[in-house]
């Protein structure tokens, strides 16, 4: 087990002096994660650069102090590497199933996250009073689906993150009349992580606008390809 979780020399710059932690993260997805279905055992070699460093990553697309929450998260995925590359930030971490809240409530406390916190809930139940700053998402839903889900949550200007495969241009470009009817002013794919994964993070950012609003004349074509 050792070998195969072998720490990448690009580990230390992301995490710094919190590298313990990431390394005790990467040890619970490679036990309790696999034992409890959250991840499958073939998953286990590529726990560290497909998983925690992927979502990792997303920290460069995040402004210092956000509120976060991570929709859909799973076995923690991308919100318990962002926490935990970023502790500036305050993350939620939203799961409506009970064997996963139960890890991601377990894992918090084992490894002392403060900051972060866990809602056993569907997206679509949360009413956040103000509004989050950032939705992440990784491998959630399609992308009309996930904006429906996730657009609510925001304050106007917020921004959803969505790690998505190489297709997500064309899925943006394909979802663009439902991100409009929805209220997004904008929306675009940014990468992420070079230096670090290969291939790069794939980053869906699409902004939220104010319910009902049309994006601003030109947004479409402020999508990179």
């Amino acid at each position: 087990m050792d070998d195969v979780l072998a720490v990448p020399d690009s580990a230390s710059a992301v995490f710094g002096d919190r590298l313990e932690l990431a390394v005790a993260y990467a040890e619970r997805l490679a036990g309790p994660g696999i034992e409890r279905g959250l991840l499958g055992p073939r998953e286990v070699p590529r726990i560290w650069d497909r998983h925690i460093l992927n979502s990792a990553v997303v920290a460069e697309l995040v402004d210092e102090g956000r509120i976060v929450a991570d929709v859909g998260s799973g076995a923690g995925l991308p919100g318990i590497p962002l926490a935990i590359a970023r502790p500036d930030l305050e993350v939620v971490l939203i799961e409506p199933l009970l064997r996963r809240s139960d890890f991601l409530t377990e894992t918090v406390a084992a490894l002392g996250l403060e900051g972060v916190r866990v809602l056993r809930s569907r997206a679509e139940d949360v009413r956040p009073r103000a509004g989050f700053d950032v939705v992440t998402a990784r491998a959630v839903a399609p992308m009309d689906r996930l904006a429906g889900w996730t657009l609510p949550l925001l304050r106007p200007g917020g921004v959803l993150l969505a790690l998505k495969g190489r297709s997500v241009s064309e899925e943006l470009r394909d979802s663009a009349a439902s991100l409009a009817r929805m209220g997004a002013a904008s929306w675009r794919v940014e990468e992420a992580g070079a230096g670090v994964v290969d291939p790069v993070a794939r980053i869906a950012v699409v902004v939220a606008g104010r319910r009902g609003t049309a994006p601003k004349q030109g947004a479409r074509q402020r999508r990179t390809n």
